[in-house]
Parts: structure tokens; sequence; C-alpha cells
């Protein structure tokens, strides 16, 4: 009887972090199915082994660290053969310095400490954060563009734009509802859409890029405050996703990380 709730303990440990490795997947991927597959294949590896967990660490740290074990067994693989979007992204990425992409993830929009991102990629410290410093540098001077931002809240547009202003790119406006979203998409197209959730007229921004996306094939971002409600698997979901509230350099690395995708998976109405 214990073992079986132990066992019920366990799994409820690691679903109540699967909805971050997703998302961390898919950052790393541009691809929800691609992600997925990856997260899959994790705990897959999880049933059969669970022998990496007994390190005292926390459960999300050993969780990731087996989603790496994987990723970089099998050639950190972005694209099918056939994706041509895709594997043009690839090449882009191929050219960066190896695993700073990982570690600049792992720190800005997952948020874990040095200490726990060199137990993750099994490197030193020092090493994550050469890496870190490393990604920051080469994203940066990579790919620039024109960002189209979706945000109700005029402080919160305000800081999102200097920050992509920052990055080098161009904000091509910013929209509060829909109906502002679509027009302004249609007066200028971006090569990224930032999006709330939420906006001021209570639509959608979801429903926003969405009727974007009819029109144009880009990377999107979204940002909520509620990240795991996104994270279900049981509809297309975003490749990219920030939380609220943010920090700065988790939208750096996003935006940056988002550049690199010719699209996006996104959620469907």
């Amino acid at each position: 009887m214990q073992d079986s709730a132990t066992e019920t303990s366990f799994s409820d440990l690691i679903a109540a972090e699967l909805p971050y490795l997703r998302r961390y997947a898919r950052a790393l991927t541009g691809s929800q199915n691609r992600g997925d597959k990856y997260t899959v294949a994790t705990l897959e590896a999880i049933l059969k082994d669970r022998s990496e967990f007994e390190n005292g660490f926390p459960i999300k740290v050993n969780l990731f660290k087996c989603f790496h074990a994987i990723w970089a067994s099998t050639g950190q693989l972005f694209a099918d053969p056939d994706d041509e979007l895709r594997s043009r992204a690839h090449g882009l990425l191929s050219k960066l310095t190896p695993n700073s992409r990982e570690a600049l993830l792992l720190r800005t929009i997952e948020e874990f400490s040095v200490t726990n991102i060199a137990e993750i990629m099994q490197v030193d410290e020092e090493e994550v954060r050469r890496l870190i410093g490393t990604a920051n540098d080469e994203l940066s001077e990579s790919v620039k563009g024109r960002v189209m931002i979706i945000e109700d809240e005029p402080i919160i547009a305000a800081d999102l734009t200097d920050i992509v202003s920052e990055l080098g790119h161009e904000v091509t406006g910013v929209a509060r509802t829909r109906t502002e979203a679509v027009a302004l998409g249609k007066e200028q197209t971006p090569d990224l859409i930032l999006a709330d959730i939420q906006l001021a007229d209570n639509s959608s921004g979801i429903d926003a890029v969405n009727d974007l996306l009819k029109e144009m094939d880009v990377p999107v971002i979204f940002i909520t405050a509620f990240p795991e409600r996104l994270l279900t698997g049981e509809r297309p979901e975003p490749a990219f996703l920030i939380s609220k509230p943010f920090q700065e350099a988790q939208v750096q690395s996003a935006v940056s990380q988002a550049m690199f995708f010719a699209s996006t998976a996104t959620l469907r109405s």
C-alpha cells in the first residue's frame, strides 16, 4: 500500500513540472510537435529507470536532466529533413556555440540557478556562466527584424517596446485589442508577434494572433500569468511562452530564440 502511495506521489510531482519541460522543449525546437516528442521520450526513459532522481536535487532539476541526456544523445534535432523552414532555422542554430542556447533558456525562461543548470547539463558552473554570456552575444547579433506588440496595459507595452528596441529590432506598433491587432498587421507585416492573452476589450490575444496567421507566417510569443493552462497537450499550443510577471532577460531570450524560426505552432480557438 505504501509503495502505491509513493508511486502516486512521484507521478504527481512529475506531472506538476511537465508544463515547464514542455515549454522548454518547444523553445529549443520552435515546434509544439517536436518539443512534445522529446518530452514523451523523457517520460519513457524515467519509467524505465528512476535512478537519476536519487541524488538530492529537486524533481524539476532531475526531470530536465533526463531530458538533456536524450536531447544530447539524439544530436539535438530541430527539424524533419523535409521541413524546409525548420531546416533553415536548424542551419542558423547550428552556427551557434553548442549548448549556449540551452544554458540561456534554462536561466532566463525556466529560472534555474547556475548550480542547478550545471547539474542538468552535466558541466561545471563556470562553463554555465560562459555559455550564457556567449548565447546572449551570439543571439543578439544574429537576427534583426520587425516586432508587433499586442498588449493592452500601457506600462507593460512600453517595457516590451524598450526591451525589443534595445535588442536592435524595430517595433511596428502596439495594439490593445483584437481589431487593432489585425489592422496593424495588415498595415505593416511583422517578422515576429509578441502577444498578451487577455486584451483591453476582453477580446483574446489568441484570437487576434490566429486572425493574423491566416495572412502571414511568423513566429509568435505569448505572454500569460498562467502558462500551465496553455500547456496541457489537449490542443495546438504556443511554441514560445513567457510567464507574467516577466523579467527583461526572459523577453530578450524568447525574442532572440523565436526570431530564428520562420513559423510557430500556436493556439487555435
